[in-house]
């Protein structure tokens, strides 16, 4: 028995915060996991539980630790084991029938962030699929509203250091649930009111934030935009607009004042189902207070109205003339402080079709010309995130398609595969991640071996590509090579490497601590803020700003949200988590419902429908029910989770996903 060591490693998981950690190892296994007090400024020590417990998903019942090959029916288990070799000629064959028998495009590959490492993604992988001439997945299921309108408006200008919320008089949390997600906000926010700060929250849902709040802005979930441009409209309207930073800075603020003007604060307030007397008293808190901060979170982007409500809130701090000093302004992701590419691009490969990833129901059971016939699915649990859960369940039982299901363990899309490879985890390969919230980035080497027989996905990408032969192994760069590929590619590759070897971290060219508009400017071409840049318009149905209300056929219903929780990152170790999982609504919206306190209640829509208990709180408001995001068909009655109940519907602009635009019944469970 060798005697435990402690490991520097860093976590890449689908959160902003990038922690350092150390791990401590015994006999190859994790026994702890605690946060690093060096190496991020961020870290300082607290992790989450989620990854604090992360050796129960590493060397838990549910890994993955050898090939198999289905051999039962799709979706009711039945599998045997399979040597590498076996499986990988199996899948190689397969990727080469398709091609050949039925054109590239026949395949898809189906990923997301399951890491967000820079070596499991985007490396051998694209050049696997690329070089197949395979159809091409718009990765569109989170973000891609936030991004379009920060990309528009901005160039994706870097945001405000979250540390530096401490030197703001006022802190909005607007669309975000810290506690779940990105916990290191907290003990800053708390810092920083213990100062004097106050705080205002925008959600649904009464948060752990909320609950400290000097005011919470409980808004009607798709609202967020109105809310915004009441603002916006009161600013300019009480001569609170800097207009002297509007002109020299920003670009498009008349037009953005022009429409603005139908929503005064009694209309927006009627709309997003507020009190008119909080809203005044938001706007003149916000117009009061310097510094003053904007945290925007993605639940804001998470309906039809998304891509204008993030517009306006990002709009906010330019009228109200936030920027310009430390703490104020606002903060989305800062991915764009960093350019990374490991430089495995399509090259003169031929464009493909592009399948939106929030439609896979539809493309697995509807797409002709061709069909789909092999689906690859790596560092994501499609049935488990994607909308139209029962129309994707149905395309994965398709007969003449065949699955490929590479992960560390058994998902519910795992049961549906006709190939199960076994993947490592982020603490059995190496890994470059950097934060979209921290300015950090970190390299981490293995801390464990592989467990089983588990292999990385930049290995097996590569050895899959030179089986189908669209590529020789000396043409493929290695691990170690791509790697200072990706550190050279940010433009200061010795300066990260030179802080990587002495403080194990690396920044950005723009610093750990940026002041918007002062330490850094928009990369628009003229540098300039676009208030109302015309990517963002949506036509004539849906322009810029503009606000669509729900259809009237779900008038009357309850809004059914699917936040993240504290237990999983979006579906990331799911199978860790409770039996059973109750859907959360006001007492209120229960009573009228004949509802009692942990009923078994059937949620329904015209989608499918979710057997759970109910759950009745006040810390949800009128109108809304809380399913969270990222469960597993075992933690509710009948297999459906939330996502069975989400439209495929498509945010106006950019193909972005609309799971907050679901809108349920519940009424008693028989039975």
């Amino acid at each position: 028995m060798s005697a435990p060591a402690v490991v520097p490693s860093a976590c890449p998981l689908d959160c902003p915060d990038n922690c350092s950690l150390d791990v401590t190892v015994e006999d190859g296994r994790i026994v702890r996991v605690e946060g690093a007090r060096e190496r991020n400024e961020l870290t300082e020590g607290l992790i989450c539980s989620k990854v604090r417990r992360i050796a129960a998903h590493v060397h838990g019942d549910a890994r993955v630790a050898h090939p198999h090959l289905r051999v039962g029916p799709k979706g009711e288990g039945g599998f045997e084991p399979l040597s590498w070799d076996d499986a990988l000629a199996l899948v190689a064959a397969r990727l080469v029938e398709c091609r050949d028998r039925f054109g590239g495009e026949s395949i898809l590959p189906y990923s997301y962030g399951g890491s967000n490492g820079r070596l499991t993604q985007d490396t051998t992988d694209a050049l696997l699929f690329s070089r197949l001439g395979a159809s091409r997945l718009a990765r569109t299921v989170c973000a891609i509203p936030t991004g379009l309108a920060a990309t528009a408006m901005t160039g994706k200008m870097a945001g405000v250091a979250l540390p530096d919320y401490e030197h703001a008089e006022l802190i909005v949390v607007w669309g975000t649930n810290p506690h779940a997600t990105g916990i290191h906000l907290v003990p800053i926010v708390e810092r920083a009111r213990a100062r004097g700060a106050k705080l205002v929250v925008v959600d649904p849902r009464r948060t752990g934030l909320a609950v400290k709040a000097d005011l919470h802005l409980a808004v009607r979930p798709g609202s967020d935009v109105v809310v915004a441009l009441a603002a916006i409209r009161e600013l300019f309207a009480s001569r609170r607009a800097d207009l002297a930073f509007l002109a020299a800075s920003t670009t498009g603020s008349e037009e953005l004042r022009r429409r603005a003007e139908p929503w005064t604060i009694g209309r927006a307030a009627e709309v997003a189902g507020l009190d008119a007397g909080e809203l005044r008293r938001f706007v003149d808190l916000y117009a009061a207070s310097s510094p003053a901060v904007v945290r925007c979170g993605w639940g804001v982007e998470r309906n039809r109205n998304g891509v204008s409500a993030i517009a306006a809130i990002l709009a906010l701090p330019a009228v109200g003339g936030k920027f310009r000093v430390r703490g104020g302004g606002y903060t989305l992701s800062n991915s764009g402080a960093w350019k990374l590419d490991a430089g495995f691009g399509t090259g003169t490969a031929p464009a493909t079709r592009e399948i939106n990833m929030n439609r896979l129901g539809e493309a697995l059971t509807a797409l002709d010309d061709p069909p789909l016939r092999l689906l690859f699915v790596y560092n994501s649990n499609a049935l488990a995130t994607t909308p139209n859960q029962n129309l994707v369940r149905r395309g994965l039982a398709r007969e003449g398609l065949f699955t490929v299901v590479f992960d560390a363990v058994w998902t519910d899309t795992a049961r549906w595969a006709d190939v199960v490879l076994p993947a490592t985890t982020f603490l059995e390969h190496r890994e470059l991640s950097r934060g979209y919230g921290a300015y950090s980035l970190h390299v981490a080497e293995p801390a464990i071996p592989p467990v089983g027989e588990s292999r990385g996905n930049f290995q097996v990408f590569a050895e899959l590509a030179v089986r189908t032969g669209v590529a020789t192994a000396a043409e493929i760069p290695s691990e170690a090579a791509t790697l200072e590929r990706l550190l050279d590619s940010t433009g200061r590759g010795e300066a990260l490497r030179a802080e990587l070897a002495g403080r194990g971290s690396g920044v950005p060219s723009v610093g750990e601590r940026p002041v918007q508009f002062v330490d850094v400017l928009p990369a628009t071409p003229d540098r300039r803020m676009h208030l109302a840049p015309p990517e963002l318009e949506g036509g004539e149905t849906a322009p810029l700003y503009g606000f669509l209300p729900e259809p009237s056929a779900t008038e009357g219903r309850l809004a059914l949200i699917s936040p993240a929780t504290s237990r999983t990152i979006s579906s990331t170790f799911g199978q860790l988590g409770p039996e059973r999982v109750p859907v959360e609504l006001h007492p209120d919206d229960a009573a009228a419902r004949g509802i009692s306190q942990g009923d078994r209640v059937r949620v329904w829509n015209e989608l499918g429908e979710v057997i759970v208990p109910a759950r009745l709180t006040r810390s949800v408001r009128r109108g809304v029910a809380v399913l969270p995001k990222g469960l597993w068909s075992r933690q509710t009655a009948n297999g459906a989770t939330a996502n069975a109940l989400a439209p495929d519907t498509l945010t106006t602009v950019g193909g972005g996903a609309c799971f907050n635009d679901a809108r349920v019944e519940i009424e008693l469970a028989p039975g």
